[in-house]
């Protein structure tokens, strides 16, 4: 018996009766089979599909409140938290919360193709609207499900349909195609070079009326190749058209476009058609200068074209960018190539004009200069922009014999603004300044944004200093306004200092310095108010920087050194603990006060470093006295703002005490009040994490911000700390006793314990411990002293 397999090999399967027969038998099975298959794929692809349409209905379910929380509280990185959670999901690929006015937080990253599925739903609290939550679900699972079940099913119908196939295919073959071999033979050889050779059979001949199909089909394919004998030569005369046409390149995905020796345009692809927007009609005949017409000057485009043309006749390739305009109006860039078809004879029949659309790399590129020249914040000018423009107008200035003037602002308390109510709230209100300052300003002034919250301004061609003054003015009014940040109104002004040219200074560097000392003038003096440099504040600038600069070497030097203050039990007069103070002993200023370089430190950020020494070395000390005198000693330390809000200050505070092997509980962190006011999460978790590690927490300077009771009961603290401010005033002013009074007895209602600060006098001392103060500290018992005087101080004071 014949082996069915040998004759898929044999020249039958190959032959055009048989594979039409095959044909029909596997179109019959295939037909049945893909319905029945496409069924079976669907109900599967859809219930892949509902699952994770469901998986979306869940997620807004069991996200939607715990997110709108997060919102509520304006907690940026809990809701990334949670974004993240959802797209760790199965399927969920993107998910993205959209917050009043303008925040957008993202998690995941959409998929590149359109196969997803989207759902959206809006948070709400307390029935107001905070925001629009929209959650991408990736639908390449279910394709790829519906990939391999496509797979899987056609495989083994089509493998059922092979065997079916050959089973009838053999039945053919033996009673009908025994001769076809002849015949696909004769067909696979034969070609345009041997119409003279005919089909014969090895057959019997039959008479015209018993002959059969295969007969006719014989005949058929003689008569056939008489008739190829005849076409042959009309289709030799097309082939130049098809070869012209074959260049072409239809699915190029560049533009094409083919021009006669005239330069007239006889051909355009479909990719050009795409791009211009254009018709054929609306192309062919025309010279390709029309394209650039409306982007180039009448002069300019007939100068680029007479270029392309010298260049493609000399060179034999023109390269460069085209700016074209679609038949829309929208403009859009080609990276274009210019070159001849050439004939037999080397000359330029045609010319093939090839583009490539270079519009994304344009806008990147033009992204890129504007991110170099440009605040992303605020969209304004940043430093370098600003520099260059202020060198043209001093060249301006130098050529009109005109007066160019130069502003420096800087926003005062604005870091009060970034350390209690967040950076982003810090941003919204740098965004809404720079939008004030550029309304007080003519069109040819510049206004930029230098860093943080220094601007400066740049006006040109004045005709008189007062000019700088009134924009001075009107700056300040436009402050006085509140900023509405985050739900809340908040009261910012700004400094200003002026120089002008050529007054106060010959070259930008100069009036930039002289302008900024000036500004710091205007802060010394009181803040919201402007300045015009003198001579005698660039003293004071460079006394600042000198102060800056040996700021940042103290530290390195060992400069700083504690001095500590004790703090007394009122119902005993035992020494409770001490607080700590910093103090700066440089070789060349001196004893530098604190209210002077502290706020150097906080601005410059080196509050962070420094503060990170103080919490070490304070808790070295502590430590130290303990193991000397065996007394529960407490240390008292100060946070600034900005040091709390530092991402590894719990970890600081940590890291000291396992240095030192102090317990927690003999480490109190002074935090000011205002700080407390920023009730968000990050705050609520640094405060936990202290309390959790046994650290005791004091409110610094009550009284002297807001009225912070109401937030007390929200955090872990263990001290409360009368600002010396009420203190001094106790029996001269009714107002402030009755306040201490209060403040004692709500804390105590509170469980929490209350230190008076600046006690200087005995009545002062006498009417706190009336009130029940739990501890007092000031120049009534000692002024700061250093560590050998406080314990000597300490050793009397305990012999007393």
């Amino acid at each position: 018996m014949h082996n069915p397999l040998s004759w898929s090999r044999s020249p039958i399967i190959r032959s055009p009766l048989s594979l039409r027969l095959l044909g029909l038998i596997v179109l019959c099975s295939s037909i049945f089979t893909l319905v029945a298959a496409a069924v079976q794929i669907w109900v599967s692809y859809r219930s892949d599909v509902a699952s994770i349409e469901q998986r979306l209905s869940v997620i807004e379910t069991g996200y939607r409140n715990s997110l709108a929380s997060s919102a509520w509280a304006i907690d940026q990185e809990l809701i990334k938290v949670q974004l993240e959670g959802i797209t760790s999901l199965p399927d969920i690929a993107h998910a993205k919360v959209e917050m009043e006015p303008d925040g957008v937080i993202r998690a995941g990253s959409l998929p590149e193709n359109n196969s997803t599925a989207t759902h959206e739903f809006e948070l709400d609290h307390d029935g107001e609207n905070l925001g629009h939550v929209t959650v991408t679900a990736s639908l390449k699972g279910a394709w790829a499900n519906l990939r391999r079940n496509v797979r899987v099913i056609l495989a083994t119908q089509s493998l059922r349909t092979f065997f079916l196939s050959l089973l009838l295919l053999w039945i053919f073959h033996y009673f009908v195609a025994r001769h076809l071999t002849t015949m696909a033979n004769y067909a696979r050889r034969f070609t345009l070079q041997n119409l003279d050779e005919p089909l014969l059979l090895d057959r019997h001949s039959r008479p015209s009326r018993r002959q059969d199909e295969l007969d006719h089909v014989t005949e058929a394919i003689n008569s056939m190749r008489e008739r190829m004998r005849e076409d042959l030569k009309r289709q030799k005369a097309d082939e130049a058209e098809i070869r012209k046409l074959s260049l072409a390149l239809e699915q190029s995905p560049s533009s094409v476009i083919i021009c006669d020796r005239a330069w007239q345009i006889e051909y355009a692809n479909n990719k050009f058609l795409q791009l211009t927007g254009l018709r054929m009609e609306e192309v062919i005949d025309h010279h390709p200068a029309f394209l650039t017409a409306d982007t180039l000057s009448e002069e300019e485009n007939r100068e680029l074209w007479n270029n392309v043309r010298l260049q493609v006749q000399r060179v034999g390739v023109w390269q460069g960018e085209m700016q074209r305009t679609r038949d829309n109006g929208e403009r859009f860039w080609e990276q274009v190539v210019v070159t001849p078809i050439r004939n037999t004879d080397e000359h330029p029949s045609h010319y093939l004009i090839l583009g490539e659309d270079i519009s994304i790399r344009k806008r990147y590129e033009q992204q890129l200069l504007r991110q170099a020249n440009y605040d992303i914040l605020t969209g304004l000018p940043n430093r370098m922009l600003a520099l260059d423009r202020l060198k043209l107008a001093l060249a301006q200035a130098r050529r009109d014999q005109t007066m160019v003037g130069v502003m420096f602002l800087d926003l005062d308390n604005f870091k009060h603004v970034n350390d209690t109510m967040g950076h982003d709230a810090g941003d919204n209100m740098l965004i809404e300044a720079s939008r004030r300052i550029s309304a007080c300003l003519r069109g040819t002034s510049t206004v930029a944004r230098l860093g943080g919250d220094e601007f400066l301004i740049i006006l040109p061609t004045l005709a008189s200093p007062g000019a700088t003054e009134q924009v001075a003015e009107r700056i300040l009014q436009t402050f006085v306004p509140p900023f509405h940040i985050a739900g809340q109104e908040v009261f910012v002004s700004t400094s200003i200092g002026i120089a002008i040219y050529p007054g106060d200074g010959e070259n930008s560097t100069n009036l930039l310095q002289n302008a900024d000392a000036a500004m710091y003038e205007a802060k010394n003096r009181g803040k919201s108010a402007f300045q015009r440099f003198a001579p005698e504040m660039k003293e004071v600038s460079q006394e600042r920087l000198q102060t800056e600069s040996l700021l940042r070497r103290a530290l390195e030097m060992q400069e700083f050194e504690l001095r500590f203050q004790p703090i007394l039990r009122l119902g005993d007069s035992r020494i409770m603990g001490a607080e700590a103070l910093l103090r700066w002993n440089n070789p060349t200023l001196g004893m530098v006060p604190p209210d002077r370089f502290i706020p150097l430190a906080e601005e410059t950020g080196l509050i962070i470093t420094i503060g990170r020494w103080v919490i070490r070395e304070a808790c070295r000390t502590v430590s130290r006295w303990q193991k000397q005198t065996g007394d529960p000693v407490i240390m008292a330390v100060n946070v600034s703002p900005r040091q709390f809000r530092d991402p590894h200050f719990v970890e600081t505070v940590s890291a000291a005490l396992q240095e030192t092997g102090l317990e927690g509980q003999y480490l109190e962190l002074e935090i000011t009040e205002r700080l407390i006011l920023d009730n968000n999460l990050e705050t609520d978790r640094v405060l936990r994490d202290l309390d959790e590690m046994g650290v005791r927490l004091s409110v610094d300077d009550f009284g002297t911000g807001y009225s912070a009771l109401g937030y007390l009961k929200n955090y872990p603290f263990d001290t409360l700390k009368i600002d010396k401010s009420f203190v001094g005033d106790l029996n001269r002013d009714s107002d402030d006793t009755a306040l201490v009074s209060a403040i004692i007895n709500m804390a105590h209602s509170l469980g929490l314990k209350v230190v008076a600060e600046g006690v200087e006098y005995q009545d002062q001392l006498e009417f706190l411990s009336t009130e029940r103060c739990d501890y007092a500290q000031g120049f009534l018992f000692t002024h700061p002293l250093n560590e050998r005087e406080f314990l000597l101080w300490c050793s009397d004071h305990m012999d007393g």
